[in-house]
């Protein structure tokens, strides 16, 4: 099923039909979903870099609910065949409008840029000369930082707590600069809120993720302060990549560890309490007597739910590839 939005183009109309592929255009992707800068300047200066680089290349401009095209942009896609403007109906989020992207592009390269200005545009010509050499997919790394030490200490609390998940140290996997290949953006996981692990997806997917220094644009570099929420959801984002990188193929490793240590702490207590009623004392009206039997309850029902894991994933597995062929020789 596909993501639920609309065209703006007059005579065009939703399609699960997925676009003819064409051999070497790149297809840039601009989720607009939260700040928003000048998109005809962004669609002017990229698309002067990738001209200037004799690259055939085409726009995709995904709005979210809540946005509304620019008059200055709707007139220039109705000029330009190379434009395209797709809204959802309603708020759907970065990740919805990346996959939304993706599904009506028709570039072998694909280049996702933010609604706004994070890096120089003549910065994205080096990137694209990654994915020649040879890398699946380059991120952009914005260096040197321009920004204000806090914004530096919140991305490096934010990836010195990626760095021990992944595989791979990332700088500023936060960045939404980035080049891939046609194959690796159909391939990933993406829902929820997930595009800020993109990079670090495509790592566990068995792709080569290649980070290159870019210079960070002026205009990037005010100070960004969130609400205690925000870090909270982001929090949550975490430990949902951490399960998923970790444990999606052996849930019963996660919740049997958990569920045992619950339940081991639950049978120590529950021991303990036994033996001091052999020895005469009274344990009816102890609270401890209630937590030993929610230790061992909760126990037992976090290495069942492990077992419920096990189960899908073993009926799953025939249909699911969890693993890519780099080469055959």
């Amino acid at each position: 099923m596909s993501t639920p939005g609309m065209l703006m183009e007059p005579t065009a109309a939703p399609s699960n039909k997925p676009s003819e592929t064409r051999a070497g255009l790149v297809s840039v992707v601009i989720p607009v979903v939260e700040r928003v800068d000048d998109l005809v300047s962004i669609y002017r200066a990229f698309a002067g870099v990738l001209s200037d680089r004799g690259q055939p290349h085409e726009f995709l401009f995904v709005f979210d609910g809540r946005f509304i095209p620019p008059p200055e942009l709707v007139a220039l896609s109705r000029d330009d065949e190379g434009i395209r403007i797709l809204r959802f109906a309603r708020e759907f989020g970065e990740t919805a409008a990346l996959r939304l992207g993706f599904e009506k592009s028709r570039g072998d390269l694909i280049l996702t840029l933010p609604a706004y200005f994070q890096v120089r545009p003549e910065g994205v010509g080096e990137l694209l000369n990654a994915i020649d050499r040879g890398a699946d997919m380059a991120v952009a790394n914005r260096s040197p930082r321009l920004d204000s030490w806090l914004n530096r200490v919140q991305s490096r609390a934010f990836h010195s707590i990626i760095g021990g998940i992944s595989h791979q140290r990332f700088h500023d996997m936060a960045c939404g600069v980035r080049a891939m290949r046609r194959t690796v953006a159909e391939t990933l996981p993406l829902y929820g809120d997930l595009h800020r692990f993109i990079p670090a997806l495509a790592l566990r997917e068995g792709y080569r993720v290649e980070e290159v220094p870019l210079a960070q644009h002026p205009s990037d570099a005010r100070t960004r302060v969130y609400r205690p929420g925000v870090y909270f959801r982001r929090l949550l984002d975490i430990g949902a990549f951490f399960f998923l990188a970790k444990f999606t193929e052996k849930p019963l490793r996660f919740f049997g560890l958990v569920g045992f240590f619950f339940l081991a702490a639950g049978a120590i207590i529950s021991l303990v309490l036994f033996i001091q009623r052999v020895e005469g004392q009274g344990i009816a009206n102890r609270p401890v007597l209630l937590l030993a039997v929610l230790l061992l309850a909760l126990g037992v029902q976090l290495i069942g739910l492990g077992l419920v894991g096990e189960i899908i994933v073993h009926l799953r597995a025939p249909h699911r590839r969890a693993y890519r062929v780099r080469e055959r020789t």
